[in-house]
């Protein structure tokens, strides 16, 4: 067991390097307003397809599908399986509006749908608000994790991360982020398959090992584990695809992260080969992570426990105790990545929701375009301060609790958001109040359920279908209602429904 050497503390430095030159290549000078933060149209779609992959899969994914796995059994992975669901969906009735309306960002299609500025910045608030919170601990857990196994300061880590991220978001808007991304995501994607490979190739029996583990049901399925329950407010096989369907549909439609990526382009077929793509790259390394989860179980059956073998550090343990100088360095950079690459995503999403779906909504002015740069890469400067120091708090803190119940309160930001983006695309009949009336239900419902209803009553797993089904029916009802009482007979602009929008 030789544990991080300085030759992987080289090759960590030397990728990090790697990492900053890479985002600064791709930064084009003079780039202003729009540019910045949907990109000068030359990114290839395969390299939009990666980013929005290395997006959607965070550090804390990387570390914690391999522990579920083997720890327990397959059951979280078919929560992957609800891609299957929120890619047609997301393709068949989003992505066709959103090509035609050419939006500048998620919560622009709630301006043009119902002509309120104010829909507009309650969306970008409640993004940004979950945003901030997700970047700091995505900065926080991963750091704790490095900083235990190569004995470098978590703080230092969690500095390091932050500024890299910062220097080239700052520097280069989104094209640079896409392109950084994209080396992220390769990396990632390439060390990881090595990991899988060599420890298939050092466990006694192999391929054939782990797989018996399998069919014996071990690690697979719980018994007792329901694949239907008629009850789809609790859990089971089903609801766990379907709710998880509904979760990555909320990201791929209301998530500025994830929409700005198909703001790069108006192309329906660009847009439909990175959707495609993005849900084989995701269930690919998920299957991949359960298999290291399965086989680590299989492997440490067979060998000594490593130092720092908890759950959710096996993976991180293996990386640094088991496989050869200098590809520790590389699988550990890959932990590194997933963070950053989600960091600088969300800097950049920050900066393009507070320019131009608050600063440019409140403005009094229309803002030029140097004004719409310079406050884009001011805000997220600020904003990646902001993100280092809480993640140093957290990282320094007794804050366990809080930082479980804000993570609680983040998940529920984009399902609730999600009811409105339905609500509005779904129906001719919604209006500005309904989808108000709409949002304010399904926020009260959504937080009673989450902290005052046990776990066991309605699965988590429930919650987006909860909250899609108050919106509508809250909001269709609500929207009517103010339709004849207030004499609103406002129509819904061309394209922003689904209804036309055949092919």
């Amino acid at each position: 067991m030789q544990g991080f050497t300085m030759i992987d503390l080289i090759i960590l430095i030397v990728y990090l390097a790697a990492v900053l030159f890479a985002g600064l290549h791709f930064a084009k000078k003079d780039m202003k307003g729009k540019e910045y933060f949907k990109g000068d149209g030359t990114v290839p779609w395969w390299v939009t397809s990666v980013s929005i992959f290395a997006t959607l899969l965070s550090p804390i994914s990387f570390l914690s599908l391999a522990g579920n796995s083997y720890a327990g059994t397959w059951i979280m992975w078919f929560a992957q399986l609800g891609m299957l669901l929120a890619i047609p969906l997301t393709i068949r009735f989003f992505l066709p509006i959103y090509s035609k309306l050419d939006i500048d960002t998620a919560y622009h299609y709630l301006e043009l749908r119902f002509g309120s500025k104010g829909l507009r910045v309650l969306g970008a608030v409640m993004f940004i608000i979950y945003q901030v919170g997700r970047m700091s601990i995505i900065m926080y857990l991963p750091c704790m994790v490095l900083g235990s196994l190569t004995g470098i300061s978590v703080n230092l880590l969690i500095i390091i991360m932050g500024v890299i991220a910062i220097i080239y978001s700052y520097t280069g808007g989104l094209k640079s982020v896409l392109w950084t991304d994209f080396i992220q995501g390769s990396v990632l994607l390439i060390g990881v398959t090595f990991a899988l490979v060599y420890l298939l190739a050092h466990i006694d029996g192999g391929v054939g090992a782990v797989y018996g583990v399998l069919a014996n049901g071990e690690k697979f399925l719980a018994p007792d584990q329901p694949i239907f329950n008629p009850n789809i407010l609790k859990d089971s096989v089903f609801i766990m695809i379907v709710g998880a369907g509904f979760n990555t549909m909320g990201s791929y439609v209301s998530s500025q992260d994830i929409v700005q990526r198909f703001t790069t382009t108006t192309d329906r077929k660009k847009l439909n080969k990175m959707m495609l793509a993005n849900g084989a790259l995701s269930i690919f390394i998920a299957t991949v992570f359960y298999l290291i989860g399965t086989g680590l179980y299989v492997f440490y059956q067979q060998n000594a426990l490593p130092p720092a073998a908890e759950q959710d550090q096996i993976f991180a343990s293996y990386i640094a105790f088991e496989l050869p100088v200098g590809i520790t360095g590389i699988l550990l950079a890959a932990i590194y990545a997933a963070s950053q690459s989600t960091l600088s995503t969300g800097l950049n999403a920050v900066a393009s929701s507070w320019t131009l779906d608050i600063q440019a909504r409140l403005s009094k002015k229309e803002l030029s375009f140097e004004s719409q740069t310079k406050i884009g890469q001011y805000v997220s400067l600020a904003v990646g301060v902001f993100a280092i120091i809480v993640s140093m708090v957290l990282a320094n803190g007794g804050v366990k609790s809080a930082y479980e119940w804000f993570n609680g309160f983040m998940g529920l930001v984009l399902g609730i958001l999600i009811g409105m983006f339905i609500l509005g695309a779904f129906t001719k009949l919604a209006n500005t109040f309904g989808a108000v009336v709409a949002f304010v239900a399904a926020t009260g419902v959504m937080v009673y359920i989450k902290y005052f209803v046990s776990a066991e009553a309605v699965s988590i797993w429930a919650y987006s279908i909860i909250s899609i089904g108050v919106s509508l029916v809250v909001g269709i009802p609500a929207s009517f209602l103010w339709g004849k009482l207030a004499g609103d007979v406002s129509e819904p602009g061309e394209h922003t429904t689904i209804y036309g929008e055949k092919e």
